[in-house]
């Protein structure tokens, strides 16, 4: 029971509690129910992007492309259905998650088959995602009026009190709880971050193991660009610019380690909800939404910061019982 008080999911945990209840004292309509559902279903997307990137850190890579696979694959299916509007959703539905899972694929085979360190894959493809946005849609933009009561309704439609987008989140964090904690293939994200030298005498090909990390991440941007533009009902060059800071910083708040190997999709989901709860506070305590971004880097610097200190105090731990042992 303490070593759980004392982990990383126990800590962030307390932390949002604090949070609230500070935010309550001011504001005491921002706990309600029905406002902390709105929070949830405002950081849903952030929670299903933040899952993707965990997988694909845990191997020691990272994707930093999501926020432009989102935006061109939102673009995609919002001129589709404009162009077509009577495409069913499920077709909408296929269509976002294979066309986000061929672009992560793209990382995936870069990183994998040619060897190219992931943060510069990942910087060369998010440039190049935007810049077929706009090669694509002309610099145009797609508008609530363009699109079909379908395609707009369907993540907003609200079932058993909670919004669709929001049974989305929730669905897929169960997803991939079992598939990190009870597939072959979730083991191995782990055991390549942790040591990859080792996952190959175990039979773990490293390089296709970081490509279905970058295949998962990618689908779940493509699934989450579809959310996007049809929950906002607006399609542009420029969606979900920077974006990608804030998917990185749940992940890294949440404990996983940008060393890869290490922290769990629990803490993830409690970093993303930490950073929701704080972007939709800011304007209730008068503060700009522009400085999200200067708390979110503020934010990771102070994770990794923890992070570092933690594995420096295990290794010291693991160096005194080594001597008390000689």
């Amino acid at each position: 029971m303490t070593q759980y008080l004392k982990s990383r999911e126990a800590i962030l945990l307390g932390a949002i509690l604090a949070l609230l209840a500070m935010i309550a004292t001011r504001f005491p309509a921002f706990v309600s129910p029905g406002n902390l559902l709105n929070v949830f279903n405002d950081t849903a997307p952030l929670i299903i992007l933040a899952l993707g990137q965990t997988v694909v850190i845990l191997t020691r890579c990272i994707d930093l492309s999501v926020a432009a696979n989102l935006a061109l694959t939102g673009m995609v299916v919002a001129m589709l259905n404009a162009a077509a509007p009577g495409v069913p959703i499920a077709v909408i539905l296929v269509l976002a998650v294979s066309l986000g899972a061929i672009l992560g694929a793209i990382n995936g085979v870069l990183v994998w088959k040619l060897s190219i360190p992931p943060i510069v894959v990942t910087l060369g493809t998010m440039t190049v995602f935007r810049g077929l946005i706009f090669v694509i849609s002309g610099g145009e933009w797609v508008n609530a009026h363009e699109m079909s009561a379908a395609f707009t309704g369907f993540p907003r439609s609200v079932v058993l009190g909670l919004p669709m987008l929001s049974w989305i989140a929730l669905g897929i964090a169960a997803l991939f709880l079992l598939l990190v904690f009870r597939t072959p293939l979730g083991r191995a994200f782990y055991a390549v971050g942790g040591n990859p030298h080792a996952a190959v005498y175990t039979g773990i090909v490293v390089g296709r193991t970081q490509f279905w990390a970058f295949v998962l991440s990618g689908a779940l941007a493509g699934l989450t660009g579809y959310l996007w533009v049809a929950r906002y009902a607006v399609a542009y060059v420029d969606i979900a610019a920077g974006f990608e800071l804030e998917v990185v910083a749940a992940c890294v708040i949440g404990g996983i380690s940008i060393a890869g190997g290490a922290g769990t999709l629990v803490g993830t989901i409690l970093g993303a909800l930490f950073l929701g709860i704080v972007k939709n506070a800011l304007p209730v305590v008068d503060i700009s939404p522009f400085w999200q971004l200067a708390i979110s880097g503020s934010a990771i610097i102070v994770a990794v910061t923890f992070n570092v200190r933690q594995n420096r105090r295990r290794g010291r731990i693991i160096l005194k019982r080594a001597e008390g042992h000689a």
